[in-house]
């Protein structure tokens, strides 16, 4: 195979690319990796339910997202060090997502400097909205700073990362004993990504730096920027994310990487769509392969949805040029699925679209 022509393929190329011990880290999940493989195999349990003779004439995939228009309703997710992929990391990985009209979330551990993620990404016209994501920090001045570094950079909104506040036990990455490779760092971040540990309470102390709802005030008050909480898998959390004053919630169990044995978020999204109750938006992420699996998202209730780990493959397939094109496969397959279930446009698409299988 020289050419990939779906997701599966892109995988199965990047992995003969990147090092065994930074695929660990990319690409692996917590304990026996159960939520990793489900989040996947939850899409495929929901089955499509078309409609026919439908009139499809003068349809389009847009979506409006917190007062900014995406082309179609696909973001790519935060991911940390994206120059374990490519060396052009986050650059390419931001530019793909510009030239498609699609939105890009930049992660607090990314390996290029969030000025010159934004900086590429403005100079196209057409490009989707770009987010921050942010690791409330111990020291609050440092988390300010990001603040104000993204919001001077022209970033549109923050995603706050509520799910882990220490890190899951990730067999995979212990086995291969990954380390970063000299050149690649979380650059926002030069003190480390945590707290040193060894001190009293739980997990030798890093719990006492854990986010509570009070740090979710103080950051409104220190922003002007739009706030979603990423990592919402209870539909009571979903309430107090909105009660809060949260912009909206990302449906996210981390992509398997945190606590092991979580639902899919396939299985999570209706509830949480349910306890919102259309007060903000609610993205969700994991496991997405497929056009059809966006468009399952989108009849359970998601706003968008959040594309990972395929566009990292894609970035060590070809860089740039890789990554645009698993998000153009993503479009096209959810374009093909539209029309194919009778959908002019995403908001006619509904619950009735899907069924579970058994």
């Amino acid at each position: 195979m020289t050419e990939p022509v779906t997701l599966a393929d892109h995988e199965r190329l990047a992995q003969a690319r990147i090092d065994p011990g930074a695929w660990a880290y990319l690409f692996g999940g917590a304990a026996d990796e159960i939520t990793l493989r489900d989040n996947s195999a939850a899409w495929q349990r929901l089955q499509l339910r078309p409609r026919v003779l439908r009139p499809l004439a003068g349809g389009h995939t847009r979506r409006t997202l917190l007062g900014r228009e995406l082309a179609h309703p696909l973001l790519v997710a935060p991911m940390a060090y994206q120059r374990l992929a490519h060396p052009q990391g986050e650059r390419a990985s931001a530019l793909a997502a510009a030239v498609l009209g699609l939105g890009y979330v930049l992660s607090t551990q990314a390996s290029v400097p969030l000025e010159e993620v934004a900086h590429l990404a403005h100079r196209e016209a057409a490009r989707g909205p770009l987010w921050f994501q942010l690791y409330l920090q111990p020291d609050r001045a440092l988390t300010r700073s990001l603040v104000d570094r993204a919001e001077a950079a022209g970033y549109e909104a923050l995603v706050l990362t509520v799910d882990a506040p220490v890190q899951g036990s990730r067999d995979q990455e212990r086995r291969t004993g990954f380390q970063l490779p000299p050149g690649v760092a979380a650059v926002h971040l030069p003190g480390g990504i945590a707290p040193a540990a060894g001190g009293a309470g739980l997990c030798a102390g890093l719990a006492e730096y854990s986010p509570t709802w009070e740090d979710l005030a103080w950051l409104r008050s220190v922003t002007r920027l739009p706030i979603l909480l990423k990592g919402i898998t209870h539909p009571d959390d979903a309430r107090l994310a909105v009660d809060h004053g949260a912009a909206g919630v990302i449906v996210s169990n981390h992509g398997g990487r945190t606590l092991d044995t979580l639902p899919a978020t396939a299985a999570l999204l209706p509830g949480i769509v349910a306890a919102v109750e259309g007060r903000a938006p609610v993205l969700v992420d994991g496991g997405v392969r497929r056009g059809t699996d966006v468009f399952k998202a989108l009849a359970l209730g998601a706003s968008a949805v959040l594309l990972g780990r395929p566009v990292l493959h894609g970035l060590a397939n070809a860089g740039a040029a890789g990554a645009a094109q698993v998000l153009r496969l993503v479009c096209d397959e959810l374009e093909m699925a539209m029309v194919l279930c009778g959908c002019r446009t995403l908001d006619d698409i509904t619950t009735e679209h899907v069924q579970r299988v058994g």
